[in-house]
């Protein structure tokens, strides 16, 4: 690409819009971008109407609405028993993709390593990129996608800055385990690292228990924590985001932000704040347990396709072995799916270096009503006739 920067020389296009824009080609049923087909709660919904018609429409203070602030603060403490002052160590940001970018942009000098593991969100690659970093890769190995501890410890080197960590994880459905992060954690100390924590999914687990690494010793002052309002509320598309770390690295983290989107979403900011305020033990037990029903709908039915199906613990995503069905290109079998099947899903080597490593596995996002997922299923069961 002749005016592209060589920092992002190779990224081109995302594998997000390329498979969306085949789905829509062909009217197949997207399960490849992972969002929602229904809404989040309508009370929700009314607090943005009320805020519009309020006046909160201009631009609001560059770290965040106060009340939002306050209550992602309470929401922390609530939950972790994290402390964070609400205006000057939490940040509202333009959803947790552009947490992710200005909080390397923030920290990272040119030439500092950044670990993190494959597959992974394909933003990480792009922001290291942009930052002037040097990614060091480490790979979870399908099927079970555990990590080789040696392998991570290889990775850190003189040069290495921080560790980007996601958990629950994307595109795997990992739960990271205590014992996991414990592991992470020493080596962040004991070679004075920052870490990057990448929670969207906190409150989608399945049998499995979210620990956010800040809560482990020694780590709250080296960590900073993201999450967003899209996965656990339902409304990607409003794209409110934050990023809760100790007060030296919220200052650096702002110094960033303000050039980066400075705010945005004001009434939504509102309508969020009362979100995750009023959001009760009931609404997050239910969460759970409708997508629950939705990845064990997905997982039997793509089972009985004939795909090699790794159960996720949390997230609202399915890696599938193409295997036995005969395919070993994610790449060849998904641009073929929605025109002859009429399903979309998401090809996860565009989420590895080490290609191989995934070049036999499909990512599906359950993220969808049932009968959606039953008509996807019924239309998979026609793989046998292309």
């Amino acid at each position: 690409m002749p005016f592209l920067t060589s920092r992002l020389q190779g990224f081109g296009t995302t594998v997000f819009a390329e498979m969306t824009e085949l789905a829509l080609r062909h009217e197949a049923l997207n399960l490849g971008q992972g969002f929602p087909d229904f809404d989040g709660p309508d009370f929700v919904k009314e607090a943005a109407v009320e805020a519009i018609r309020g006046g909160a429409n201009q631009y609001c203070r560059m770290t965040g609405r106060p009340e939002l602030n306050r209550a992602v603060a309470r929401h922390q403490k609530r939950f972790y028993d994290l402390d964070y002052d609400a205006d000057a160590e939490i940040t509202v940001t333009n959803g947790a993709t552009e947490a992710i970018c200005a909080t390397l942009q923030a920290l990272v000098e040119t030439g500092d390593e950044v670990v993190f593991f494959e597959p992974f969100y394909d933003s990480y690659r792009a922001s290291v990129a942009m930052a002037g970093g040097v990614e060091r890769v480490v790979t979870l190995e399908a099927p079970d996608f555990r990590y080789d501890a040696a392998a991570l410890e290889r990775a850190i080197t003189p040069k290495t800055r921080a560790i980007l960590l996601n958990s629950p994880h994307n595109p795997t459905g990992k739960v990271f385990t205590r014992a996991e992060l414990e592991h992470v954690a020493r080596l962040a100390r004991d070679h004075d690292l920052l870490v990057v924590s990448d929670e969207v999914y906190e409150h989608l687990t399945f049998d499995a228990e979210h620990v956010p690494i800040a809560t482990l010793p020694g780590m709250w002052e080296r960590t900073v924590t993201l999450s967003s309002a899209g996965k656990t509320f339902s409304f990607t598309g409003w794209k409110i985001g934050w990023a809760c770390a100790p007060r030296p690295l919220s200052a650096a983290i702002r110094a960033a932000h303000q050039f980066m989107t400075f705010c945005n979403g004001a009434p939504l900011q509102v309508a969020v704040a009362r979100a995750v305020d009023e959001a009760g033990e009931g609404f997050y037990r239910t969460f759970a347990e409708e997508y629950r029903e939705r990845r064990d709908h997905l997982c039997r039915g793509l089972s009985e396709v004939g795909f090699g199906v790794a159960e996720p613990a949390g997230t609202y995503f399915v890696l599938a072995d193409i295997r036995p069905l005969g395919w070993d290109d994610d790449v060849a079998f998904c641009r073929m799916l929605p025109e002859k099947v009429g399903v979309a899903a998401i090809p996860p080597t565009a989420f590895y270096v080490h290609k191989e490593a995934g070049r036999h596995l499909v990512r599906f996002a359950f993220c969808k009503t049932l009968p959606l997922l039953d008509e996807a299923v019924r239309r998979l069961h026609g793989l046998g006739s292309t």
